[in-house]
């Protein structure tokens, strides 16, 4: 571990490095001052840079939107350093993107598609597929791409009735297929549950239901999972079954900012939810370049992956010792369950702890979410859960 692993230090480098060379661009429109000149060229640094923030403050745990803190990799962060030298230009290396992604999958570029993170084209195919029908999911999964893609249709989402567990029923699921459904959603592990499902399960139900419908798997955490190959629904897209999957360098990768995803789908599949975007002209140089270096960085992905774990087995540890009952999961976040708690409030007295975790999800009034963060945010989190539940009693 000691030879592989990626002190903070490092990353601290890499990001200052970065950080300045960016502060160094000249910012239309705001008052600014020359600091030096660099052959002809004025170096400019914005006047009010000193208030311009790029992350949380000083002091905040950001613990709301399941990021990987400790990206981008040092490797993406030297990319990124090169690509913003050419960011006059429009993206050019998508291409080479495709092609790394394609290999890894036994996949063809043609069964690609690169978006601005995965929601992008997460959301062109909810719009392709709610021209025809419904799209059919559990009654607690991410839906934000789903709701944006069907806001102008006459079609939406179809829910299923709750579970006990808050696991996704695919048995029910199934039989709820109907000749209005255009698709159904799968996200596996769930958010805001982080439940994973049964690969032998799941693969069952892919092979059936895509034969009625499109079968979307959402795989945005699957890196984070115990057996990422044996999770993963790709395989069964080069066996010719009508499923999509979806991939994002927004978590384990640590490139939420950059904004890179993508979907793998049937060629056929792929240029019909094209015609909803952009193409190249919706991505950046920096977050492509940063994709391509972390794409095969196993270093750093393991470094995250044990980070993640050991913030995980912590929050779990300490919810349990405060009375609480967390469910068991696969990602970068955990579903607590308060009890009689409302969880909205307990956001909010979290954030007067200066901890930002999620509130209410629908009508689980009960549940919080909070992502597992930095070490030193997690334990943030721990020393102010106590206090707060001291309040809400």
């Amino acid at each position: 571990m000691k030879n592989n692993a990626i002190s903070r230090r490092t990353l601290l480098k890499g990001a200052l490095f970065t950080a300045g060379s960016v502060i160094a661009a000249p910012v239309i429109g705001q008052s600014s001052k020359t600091n030096s000149v660099i052959g002809s060229i004025p170096r400019i640094v914005p006047s009010n840079a000193q208030n311009i923030s790029y992350g949380p403050a000083f002091g905040i745990a950001k613990l709301n939107a399941n990021e990987n803190p400790y990206g981008p990799s040092p490797l993406a962060l030297r990319a990124m350093e090169e690509a913003i030298k050419m960011g006059s230009y429009y993206v050019q290396e998508v291409p080479r993107l495709k092609q790394m992604i394609a290999e890894r999958n036994n996949v063809t570029p043609e069964h690609i598609i690169i978006g601005s993170g995965s929601s992008a084209p997460l959301q062109w195919l909810a719009t392709k597929v709610t021209q025809e029908g419904h799209i059919l999911g559990p009654d607690l999964f991410w839906d934000t791409t789903s709701k944006m893609g069907s806001m102008n249709s006459e079609y939406g989402i179809e829910r299923l009735d709750k579970t006990a567990d808050l696991a996704i029923d695919l048995d029910n699921m199934y039989n709820n297929i109907t000749s209005t459904t255009g698709m159904v959603q799968v996200t596996n592990p769930n958010n805001p549950t982080g439940l994973p499902l049964s690969p032998k399960a799941l693969k069952s139900f892919c092979k059936k239901a895509s034969k009625k419908t499109i079968v979307l798997v959402d795989e945005a955490y699957n890196e984070l999972t115990d057996d990422p190959d044996a999770n993963t629904m790709i395989p069964l897209i080069k066996e010719g079954y009508n499923v999509v999957v979806a991939r994002t360098f927004s978590k384990i990768y640590g490139l939420a900012g950059m904004r890179v995803g993508y979907l793998i789908a049937d060629p056929e599949m792929i240029e019909k939810i094209s015609s909803f975007g952009l193409g190249d002209y919706s991505l950046n140089q920096a977050g492509v370049a940063a994709a391509i270096a972390s794409y095969n960085d196993e270093t750093f992905l393991k470094y995250s992956k044990e980070k993640i774990v050991e913030a995980r087995d912590m929050l779990q540890d300490a919810v349990r010792e405060n009375g609480l009952k967390p469910l068991s999961t696969s990602t970068n976040f955990m579903y607590v369950d308060l009890g009689s708690l409302n969880a909205e409030e307990f956001r909010k007295e979290m954030e007067k702890e200066r901890v930002l975790i999620r509130g209410i999800y629908q009508d689980y009034v009960n549940w919080s979410r909070v992502s597992t963060g930095k070490i030193a945010d997690v334990k943030q989190y721990i020393r102010a859960l106590p206090r707060v539940l001291d309040r809400m009693s």
